[in-house]
C-alpha cells in the first residue's frame, strides 16, 4: 500500500509540474487560464478573485464560476493537476485572451512548456541526487579513495538465472561459492568457472545478508553473461551543490539521448529494420513494481527514478501523436504550412481516436505487466 502511495505522489508531482509549465507560459503570453487545479475534478474547494471587490473568495464544490480571473482549485483525485486554458478548443478566436487568437509560435510555446518543465524538473532532481550522493561505478584504481567501496549489481536481466535466483538491482556481492569477492575480475572468473553447476552467492541487501543459489548458463545471448547480471565496483560519491547543477544537466542530456535511442531501436524493430536487440516497455503496473525497488534502496534512488520518469513523460508528450502535446503542435505546423487552420471537427476526431488507441496500448502493456511480474499469483498468496 505504501508503494502505491509513493507511486501516486510521484505521478501526481510529474503531471502537476507539466501542467504548471502550460499555465505559467499561457499567463506570460496574455492567455487566460479559467482554472488551474491540483488533482483532478471533481473540485473540492477553490479560490478566485472577486471581480467586484478584488478580494479572493472561497468556492466550494463544483459550481460553475464565471470570472475574469483564474480559479485555483484543490480536487478530489490527487493525481497531478490540470489547467483549463481559454480557447484551447479553438473557440474565441476574436478574444485577445484566447489561446485560439494567438500566433502559431505562441501556441507552440504554450503546448511545449509542459515538456520543458519536465526536463527542468528532472535536471533539478538529478542535481539533488548528486548532492546527496549515490552509489556510482568507480575504477579499480580509485578504490583506495573510497573505503566503503563494494561490488554491486547494477542490472538483472529478466528470464535469466540471476532473476530466478532472486538477485536484485543494488545487491552487494559478498561471497561466491564461499570465496569473498574483492575484485570484478574475481567475480567474472568464478561465475565462468561454474557454468552448468549450482552456484551459491551471499549478498547484502539493505544491510541484510542472504544466500541465494542458481545455475549459470553454458549458453546465453551476447552481452548477458552466464548469470544475466551486470555489476561494478561502486562507492557513495557526492558533489558540492554548484557542481551538482552542472553534472545534473549533463546527466539529463545523456539520459534523454539514451531514451531516444531506445525509442529508435523499438520503432526500427516494428518496421523490421532493427538489430533484434530487445527494448523493454512497461506500464503503470511495471512502474509501481520499480517504485517499490527504488524506495527500498533509498531516497536518492527514488529521486533518480522520478527524474527518469519525468524525462520519459517529456519525450512521450512531445512525440507527434494525436491527443498529446506533440500531436497538437503538429496540427499548428500544418496550419502554418497550409495558411489556414485544420477543421476543428476533424482535428478533434483525430485526437479522440489517438486517445482511444493510447488507452488500448496502455491496457495491453498492463496485461503483459500483470503476467510478467506475476501479479495475480502474488495477490493469491495473500489468501492461501
Amino acid at each position: 500500500m505504501l508503494t502505491i502511495l509513493i507511486f501516486l505522489v510521484l505521478l501526481g508531482l510529474l503531471v502537476f509540474v507539466h501542467e504548471l509549465g502550460h499555465f505559467l507560459t499561457a499567463r506570460r503570453n496574455g492567455i487566460k487560464a479559467d482554472e488551474f487545479g491540483f488533482g483532478f475534478p471533481p473540485r473540492l474547494v477553490g479560490i478566485v478573485k472577486d471581480d467586484a471587490t478584488g478580494r479572493y473568495k472561497i468556492v466550494w464544490g463544483g459550481q460553475d464560476i464565471v470570472s475574469r480571473h483564474t480559479i485555483y482549485s484543490f480536487n478530489w483525485l490527487p493525481l497531478g493537476g490540470f489547467v483549463r486554458i481559454k480557447g484551447e478548443d479553438g473557440s474565441g478566436a476574436d478574444d485577445p485572451e484566447s489561446f485560439a487568437q494567438k500566433s502559431p509560435w505562441i501556441r507552440i510555446k504554450v503546448l511545449g512548456a509542459g515538456v520543458f518543465m519536465n526536463f527542468v524538473f528532472a535536471w533539478l532532481l538529478i542535481a539533488i541526487v548528486f548532492t546527496l550522493g549515490l552509489p556510482q561505478p568507480i575504477n579499480p584504481e580509485q578504490r583506495a579513495q573510497y573505503p566503503d567501496a563494494k561490488i554491486q549489481i547494477l542490472e538483472v536481466k529478466q528470464g535469466t538465472p540471476a532473476a530466478m535466483m532472486g538477485l536484485q538491482l543494488g545487491d552487494e556481492i559478498v561471497t561466491i561459492a564461499g570465496e569473498r569477492m574483492t575484485s570484478l575480475k574475481q567475480v567474472s572468473e568464478i561465475i565462468a568457472s561454474r557454468k552448468g553447476q549450482i552456484l551459491e552467492m551471499k549478498i547484502d541487501r539493505l544491510g541484510k545478508e542472504m544466500t541465494l543459489s542458481g545455475v549459470p548458463r553454458t549458453e546465453y545471448p551476447a552481452g548477458e553473461g552466464a548469470l544475466g547480471i551486470s555489476f561494478s565496483e561502486t562507492a557513495i560519491v557526492s558533489y558540492p551543490w554548484y557542481e551538482s547543477i552542472y553534472r545534473g544537466a549533463i546527466a539529463t542530456y545523456n539520459i534523454t539521448i539514451a531514451i531516444l535511442q531506445a525509442f529508435g531501436t523499438m520503432l526500427a524493430g516494428l518496421f523490421g529494420a532493427g538489430t533484434g536487440a530487445p527494448v523493454d516497455v512497461t506500464g503503470p503496473v511495471g512502474i509501481v513494481y520499480l517504485t517499490k525497488q527504488m524506495s527500498d534502496l533509498g531516497i536518492a534512488y527514488l529521486l533518480q527514478f522520478a527524474a527518469l520518469l519525468s524525462i520519459n513523460l517529456a519525450i512521450i508528450n512531445i512525440l507527434p501523436i494525436p491527443a498529446l502535446d506533440g500531436g497538437r503542435i503538429l496540427f499548428i505546423l500544418i496550419e502554418k504550412l497550409k495558411g489556414s487552420p485544420v477543421s476543428q471537427r476533424v482535428e478533434g476526431m483525430i485526437h479522440q481516436i489517438g486517445f482511444i488507441l493510447l488507452l488500448l496500448l496502455m491496457l495491453l502493456i498492463t496485461i503483459r505487466d500483470v503476467s510478467h511480474f506475476r501479479i495475480i499469483e502474488k495477490i493469491g498468496s495473500f489468501f492461501s
